[in-house]
């Protein structure tokens, strides 16, 4: 099975700029035609329109291109974007040199991809794009061809015959008429440029916004791991050196064991049997704790399937709370076939939760374990009936250690990491029926059908 590809935030975002890109120009082609027919049939202006035409589908040709594109995994680059801009700013001129150039009221058009370079693109390009936008439009100042139906002043043949007051009221006429289109042109263009960059100055907070959010929980994520590193530091000192005294205690236990006669004695052999069990649980955290500080085996974070995975870890947690009643709930709609990194920190979270729930509840009553899961995404609801938590706890839980005689301290705290280590999300609950509920939401292994599959229906 093949992992799948992760693509890095900077690769998402060009990509995210082209598919904008794409829907722009979407827009600009709608209005260019919408403006055509207006001009040409409502208003009776000739103009060159096989050219105007062969212009729009140059830019409909484009499109598809772009949209195609966008359905492919290759990276995105910078470079593409603005190549893809410098293509629209030709076919823009071309249409503007056949409608009167600079002295088309439409002739602001040129500020949009200028806008769309200096928000999408870095610096530099965005400097290129002035040159090149202000030096198409110096040359449309004496190369274009004119509107014929809008010059602000008839031919010479037409004024034939006519009186001089006449030919003075026509002049008058025309003038007002080109007057009235230059300014109508003039204002559609700032509305249309004040909303768009409305629309894109609106979008760019809420992008730098979203940006300042990410960077305050990598803050906090950085100050969570130190936390994390220093409590590891202490879990390797600890375990060194309760690992002498410990080993000697065992030995102590197996020659009592030994000495005691289990007939005379069936009582002290039972409890020596039961001291002799807590050691090697000592034994085992001492390890789990070692290799919690860096000392894991890299074949510790194996690949299995969620449903072995569940079992695995269920199994685990029993071993050490048998007695605890254990509801089991598991959607029917699973996929069966999804995998899972069965990390060792991630399996020893898990346990702590269930661990912290069966300390809460009583025995006979037990705990609930809920698991739903498809394809990218593991849900666990460990849900139990004691007194709930408090409710200045749920602000904080696993932000940081707290002191608690129920143990929900450091362990949570260290549960709480490696679940946003890995991608997921745990949320503490009190349910109003009584007790309080834990969910855990874990990311699955992707293989590269169902990445592919997700991106075509996406």
């Amino acid at each position: 099975m093949m992992l799948s590809h992760i693509l890095p935030k900077a690769e998402i975002s060009i990509r995210e700029n082209l598919k904008w890109l794409y829907i722009l120009r979407n827009l600009m082609l709608f209005t260019v035609m919408v403006t055509v027919f207006v001009v040409v049939n409502m208003m009776g202006v000739s103009l060159p329109e096989n050219q105007i035409w062969l212009g729009i589908f140059a830019i409909s040709i484009l499109n598809l291109y772009t949209w195609l594109r966008l359905r492919t995994k290759e990276e995105v680059t910078e470079h593409e974007i603005f190549s893809q801009i410098c293509m629209d700013v030709l076919v823009l001129a071309y249409m503007l040199y056949l409608t009167g150039g600079a002295s088309n009221p439409i002739i602001w058009v040129f500020l949009l991809p200028l806008i769309v370079t200096a928000i999408m693109l870095p610096q530099a390009y965005a400097w290129n794009m002035v040159i090149i936008t202000s030096s198409i439009y110096t040359m449309l100042i004496t190369f274009n061809v004119p509107l014929p139906a809008i010059e602000p002043h008839m031919s010479h043949s037409d004024m034939m015959g006519m009186s001089e007051e006449m030919m003075e009221q026509m002049h008058l006429i025309a003038d007002r008429r080109y007057f009235n289109l230059h300014v109508f042109g003039m204002w559609f263009g700032f509305v249309f440029s004040a909303g768009l960059v409305a629309f894109f100055v609106v979008a760019l907070a809420k992008t730098l916004k979203e940006r300042e959010r990410n960077l305050a929980d990598a803050r906090e994520s950085a100050l969570r791991d130190d936390r994390v590193v220093s409590l590891g530091t202490l879990a390797a000192s600890a375990a060194h050196d309760m690992g002498t005294p410990l080993g000697t205690i065992a030995i102590l236990v197996h020659e009592m064991t030994d000495e005691v006669p289990a007939e005379e004695f069936p009582e002290v052999r039972q409890k020596l049997a039961i001291l002799q069990q807590q050691i090697d649980r000592c034994k085992q955290a001492l390890s789990v704790m070692s290799a919690s500080a860096g000392e894991m085996r890299a074949e510790s974070g194996k690949v299995m399937l969620v449903s072995e995975y569940i079992d695995e870890v269920l199994n685990q947690w029993r071993t050490h709370k048998a007695s605890t009643k254990l509801k089991l709930f598991i959607t029917p709609e699973v996929n069966m076939q999804a995998q899972i990194i069965a990390e060792r920190t991630v399996t020893h979270a898990i346990i702590n939760i269930l661990n912290n729930a069966a300390e809460a509840t009583q025995i006979e009553q037990g705990i609930e374990f809920h698991a739903n899961w498809n394809s990218s995404m593991l849900l666990i609801k460990v849900r139990d009936y004691g007194p709930g938590l408090p409710a200045e706890f749920i602000d904080f839980a696993g932000h940081q250690p707290v002191k608690s005689s129920k143990g929900m301290g450091v362990g949570l705290f260290l549960t709480y990491t490696t679940i946003k280590r890995l991608g997921g999300k745990i949320e503490f609950n009190n349910l109003s029926e009584g007790g309080a509920c834990v969910e855990i939401s874990l990311p699955l292994l992707i293989d590269s059908e169902t990445l592919e599959d997700d991106d075509i229906n996406g």
